[in-house]
């Protein structure tokens, strides 16, 4: 539990130098920023606005870019453009976050900025660490989204911006706390900038391993099979047993939740990961019986053919799928299923485009019927599969390292902050 000093909470953690320093007291933003600035967009017919030297944020880049730190934008304003349009320049070290679609984006300028009109910027007071500024707003988020209003989309309003209240501390705890997560933040970056270096390395070297469309010979070869000749082209139908699945009537309750998994739509979350190990719905023997899904074998590749065209994984362990699926349980002397998997990530912008259909993109059954794929033997296509497994696990391992430092992060901010609930009860 946390305690009160002074009829003041602080916070369940607290650095040793600051253990009698006295109870935070609950700040309203516009008492510890300078201002807190509108933004605002130039006239985009006119030429004269933009392609200037003024960065220009908005809330849809923020989102992409999920970065605590901001240099540069996509678009940038002139002088002429930032005069003509209601946004301030940010000086460096604001806090600007997203109040619209949607809201709470965070963000510090680490250059002078402008903002769109979906983005307020917070330009602290000499008193007020941008950094704790930033990470207190990331802790509170959810309560800031709760006080979005509007029919069409939530929007967070100036007003309802500078008076929302935070607890606060003196400078020197705050930079304390702040360097603290700060330090977590950049160990976080620098582990998911390893992270797409991973991935970048896989995308290039399966563009490399398979042969490009119309090709039968991949640009890079591993040297036991240089001079193995040219990959034949032949039909999946002939190098394994293709199936497919069905959905159990849903007016039946006993037909559901007994254990059986079953791959719907509902995992396309969880398809192009290598193997899909859980699934969100289960189904009975009952159900299994009084429809046409029948149980596919571990190794089993999947596919979906609607909704997530392209998306593909392998099964762990024994289970059905739903009639949105092609599965291909593979002639082990013939195709590799792992093999097959890759393939199909690469074959996965080719399927998603000859999908068809106006509500729901679907890939037709005669499609997958005598779709044909250029292989190897069945020896270099293992080669080619473990190479990329091992990439896989090794891009597994570094997910989960992040994973761990964000839990971490979360952790150590839930005991670095008093609660709003309990601050203000």
């Amino acid at each position: 539990m946390q305690q009160k000093i002074d009829g003041l909470l602080v916070p369940k953690l607290r650095f040793p130098e600051f253990r009698d320093a006295g109870g935070w007291q609950m700040k309203k933003l516009i008492e510890i920023c300078e201002r807190i600035s509108q933004g605002g967009t130039p006239d985009t017919s006119n030429p004269n606005y933009w392609n200037g030297s003024i960065e220009w944020l908005t809330p849809a880049e923020m989102g992409k870019k999920e970065t605590r730190f901001i240099q540069a934008t996509v678009r940038k304003i002139t002088k002429t453009g930032l005069k003509n349009c209601s946004s301030d320049l940010l000086p460096i070290n604001s806090v600007i976050i997203s109040t619209r679609a949607p809201i709470g984006h965070l963000a510090i300028n680490k250059s002078e900025m402008a903002i769109n009109q979906g983005c307020k910027g917070l330009v602290p007071k000499e008193s007020t660490s941008y950094d704790f500024l930033y990470h207190s707003l990331l802790k509170f988020k959810a309560s800031l989204t709760d006080l979005g209003a509007g029919n069409t989309f939530k929007e967070l309003t100036g007003n309802s911006l500078k008076n929302f209240e935070i607890p606060f501390p003196n400078l020197l705890e705050q930079k304390k706390i702040a360097d603290c997560l700060s330090s977590t933040s950049d160990r976080i970056t620098a582990e998911t900038q390893k992270l797409d270096t991973l991935k970048a390395h896989k995308k290039g070297l399966m563009q490399q391993l398979f042969p490009a469309e119309g090709e039968t010979l991949p640009k890079l070869r591993f040297p036991d099979f240089l001079n193995s000749g040219e990959w034949k082209e032949q039909r999946i139908e002939d190098l394994s047993r293709r199936g497919s699945g069905h959905t159990p009537n849903k007016n039946h309750p006993n037909y559901y939740n007994c254990g059986i998994k079953w791959v719907s739509l509902a995992d396309s979350n969880k398809l192009d990961n290598g193997y899909i190990f859980e699934t969100k719905s289960e189904i009975s023997k009952e159900g299994l019986e009084n429809s046409s899904a029948i149980l596919h074998p571990p190794g089993t590749v999947i596919v979906s053919r609607d909704a997530g065209v392209g998306k593909s994984a392998v099964l762990h362990s024994e289970m059905a799928v739903s009639q949105h699926f092609i599965v291909w349980r593979c002639d082990d002397s013939k195709l590799s299923n792992w093999f097959l998997y890759y393939l199909l990530q690469v074959l996965k912008p080719t399927l998603e485009a000859i999908a068809t259909g106006s509500t729901i993109k679907t890939i037709g059954l005669p499609y997958f019927k005598k779709i044909s794929i250029a292989i190897p033997s069945i020896t270099e296509q293992q080669k080619i599969a473990d190479s990329l497994y091992a990439l896989d696990e090794l891009i597994t391992t570094q997910t989960k390292r992040i994973d761990i430092l964000k839990t971490h992060k979360k952790g150590l901010m839930q005991q670095l902050f008093p609660a709003l609930d309990e601050v203000k009860g």
